[in-house]
């Protein structure tokens, strides 16, 4: 093409011209490496398979926990618990501090993908602010518990303090299910042997603590939390965690998954209470 040609054309025609350009010469380079090789022009390598790589056995298996037609009355003395019978492959899942207006639901909707009936120590005020949520708990099967109105410390409480951070709960509870909690837990795990005591005489309660603990408050990260519950888990163990913290449930669909996969059921805390063994 000549210069005043060229000078000639408009800005489109020339990029157009370079585009055209580009591919021959791409074209014309294939073709003359293929042609060394003694390939036809553009044709496929076959790659060797990956027989190195292995999936999580978990994956992509649609592992669902089976349905357990338990029972969840559960009697004696004892008036704490940190874990149940070793003698079934049973774990109980528990999450404090809900409901939160979008961890829940979040959580809520991995629970029922996987037929999965955890409990829920839910916070008093923030039942009160999130009823439909508590209700949801409640309808989808899972237990829920009395966890106090305000998440305050309540060794430092006096005993009609305490009283009054269990009734308040309760009612809202009661309030927003129609259902009245039957275990509690103390914020941070703390209470007194005499507060326990007290509780259990005047409102049923025994009171709930824990076998593992991801330590997930301290957002340790989604994967650590998983490989935390999986490496502590063990027949008959209660398990928190938090779904007040997003990274706590963004882990659960590998730690559910990874329980199913080891050959544990999920079943609430009351139906753990309940077997015998």
């Amino acid at each position: 093409m000549k210069r005043r040609d060229l000078l000639q054309m408009t800005p489109g025609a020339v990029l157009g011209l370079s585009a055209c350009s580009s591919k021959d010469a791409l074209a014309s380079l294939v073709s003359s490496s293929a042609s060394g090789r003694g390939q036809s022009p553009l044709q496929s390598v076959k790659m060797p398979p990956n027989t190195q790589y292995r999936p999580p056995a978990y994956a992509n298996q649609g592992l669902r926990n089976p349905n357990m037609n338990l029972p969840t009355a559960f009697s004696g003395s004892a008036i704490s618990y940190s874990r149940g019978s070793s003698a079934y492959a049973n774990v109980a899942m528990t999450f404090d501090d809900g409901p939160h207006p979008t961890n829940t639901p979040r959580l809520l909707d991995m629970l029922r993908k996987r037929n999965i009936r955890a409990t829920f120590y839910v916070i008093g005020g923030n039942v009160d602010r999130y009823p439909h949520i508590a209700r949801r708990i409640v309808a989808e099967g899972h237990e829920i518990g009395n966890h106090t109105y305000t998440h305050r410390k309540l060794t430092s409480l006096s005993e009609s303090e305490v009283r009054k951070e269990m009734r308040r709960t309760q009612d809202a509870i009661v309030r927003a299910t129609g259902v009245k909690p039957r275990t509690m837990r103390p914020p941070y795990g703390a209470l007194f042997q005499r507060q326990r005591q007290m509780l259990f005489s005047e409102f049923n309660y025994p009171t709930i603590m824990w076998s593992v603990d991801p330590q997930d408050w301290r957002r340790p990260g989604p994967s650590v939390v998983t490989s935390r519950i999986l490496s502590g888990a063990n027949n008959g163990a209660i398990i928190l965690a938090h779904d007040l913290h997003a990274p706590t449930v963004t882990a659960m669909p590998a730690t559910f998954d990874g329980l199913l996969s080891r050959g544990y059921n999920f079943i609430t805390v009351s139906q753990l209470l309940a077997q015998k063994g």
